[in-house]
């Protein structure tokens, strides 16, 4: 499932609660705003904690493939003047 995906379903399913939440809660209009106000602030907040620990792993897998990458192209490179100096 790719993170944008679950991004959406998150953000969508936070709003569906929230909407039932209201409509199922027998409660004045003012506490009801207060309620979907702050519903809606948790369902931002976690919104946001996924998006940073979805790029915190981004960012080490990118570091981890750059790394190997580079130990993959040194090791091409000794190869190629191993080859040179054999030759030679």
């Amino acid at each position: 499932m790719s993170a944008g995906k679950f991004i959406a379903g998150f953000v969508v399913g936070g709003i569906v609660g929230a909407v039932a939440g209201v409509l199922l809660a027998p409660q004045s209009g003012e506490k009801t705003r207060e309620m979907i106000k702050e519903s809606s602030q948790k369902a931002y907040d976690k919104a946001q904690s996924a998006v940073k620990e979805i790029q915190e792993k981004a960012e080490s897998i990118s570091n981890d493939m750059a790394k190997k990458g580079e130990e993959l192209v040194a090791k091409i490179q000794g190869m190629i003047d191993k080859n040179k100096n054999q030759e030679a």
